[in-house]
């Protein structure tokens, strides 16, 4: 393969790993500090930054960084690459017109940090969504003139879910380009988040899941594959959950889709199972688990699952040591590890 390390035969490369602009940092914390748009869910997650913890600030300088202390923490953890895309919830908490003009000035200056480590570092376009015409304008910008090697949707767009072929001109130009999207979580939504505020269930221990997971389901069942069908979307933290599902999903939307009892929904050319195995992609992020990541490579395939560490939001140095004595040949190691991202993201 490709630059491969000598002393193992591969390179580790991390494909689900958070980049925050200075800006957008600031931007966040400006609603931190006005709360003009109304999203608990966000609030919830990014109070964290308000406060004096040691974690909130180490995280909040890392995940700023696109040099020295990231290539360092690269190389404490044996990370040799690393697919950056901009921390949730990115251009998209913003109103269109101004998610639109950040996601160019971020676009930008993500591709100049890559540049200045082209062998350590590559980028996923962000784009505000609910512009579909300027989403695949900057797709297609930021694939074809800045080098980056795919798209970043960071879940809902306040409270918007992309099922609604309105917004499928970004999904057409990620098929028309041959690149990926990723799938990344969101905050909850408004009319959602309720029930997990309590009990401190909203972000990633379980709420992430949720959101993410319905968005891909959403997307499934709504036909965007039949209409796209070489579209491929990524989704982290071993699928959200959806791979131990495969049976009852189809089972339960065959049905369904027969009854006429929900607008939209109607049979697929496939069913739910196929397109979860044959148009999805997924990564371990966050989730340093032997037996998950193998489920996925038996029902899901080895081709469709690749390494991640959810850098920096969970960095834990020592879980490639863990990884790297999974049950697996060197061959299916070094397809998880590298070669998978090689061919997804074409590095």
């Amino acid at each position: 393969m490709t630059n491969a390390r000598p002393d193992r035969g591969f390179r580790r490369i991390a494909t689900e790993e958070a980049w925050c602009s200075p800006e957008l940092f600031r931007l966040f914390r400006k609603e931190l500090d006005e709360k003009t748009i109304d999203e608990p869910g966000f609030h919830s997650l990014y109070g964290f930054f308000a406060s004096e913890a040691p974690r909130a600030k180490d995280l909040a300088r890392r995940i700023q960084s696109l040099g020295d202390e990231r290539i360092a923490d690269m190389d404490a953890s044996g990370i040799d690459m690393q697919i950056l895309s901009l921390t949730a919830p990115g251009v998209q908490l913003f109103d269109p017109v101004e998610g639109s003009a950040l996601a160019v000035r971020f676009n930008d200056e993500l591709a100049e940090g890559v540049a200045r480590h082209p062998d350590r570092l590559a980028g996923l376009a962000a784009f505000s969504p609910l512009d579909p015409a300027a989403a695949a304008r900057e797709l297609e910008r930021g694939v074809t003139k800045l080098g980056l090697k795919g798209g970043i949707l960071n879940g809902h767009t306040r409270g918007t879910y992309l099922d609604d072929p309105q917004y499928w001109e970004v999904f057409e130009a990620a098929e028309a380009l041959d690149v990926p999207i990723y799938l990344h979580p969101n905050c909850l939504p408004r009319d959602m988040v309720q029930p997990f505020l309590p009990r401190g269930l909203d972000a990633a221990v379980y709420g992430f899941a949720c959101d993410t997971g319905l968005h891909a389901l959403r997307l499934v069942v709504s036909g965007l594959f039949d209409r796209f069908p070489k579209l491929q979307i990524i989704l982290g933290h071993c699928g959200e959950a959806l791979p131990y599902w495969l049976y009852r999903i189809s089972y339960m939307h065959g049905h369904i889709s027969k009854t006429g009892r929900y607008p939209g929904v109607g049979p697929l050319q496939r069913s739910a199972r196929d397109y979860l195995r044959e148009n999805f992609i997924y990564t371990n992020s966050g989730v340093a688990d032997p037996d998950p990541i193998q489920y996925i490579h038996k029902v899901i395939g080895k081709d469709r699952m690749m390494y991640a560490m959810d850098y920096p939001w969970q960095f834990e140095p020592s879980e490639v040591a863990i990884l790297d004595a999974m049950d697996l040949s060197p061959e299916d190691l070094a397809q998880f590890y590298e070669g998978n991202a090689v061919r997804v993201f074409k590095l």
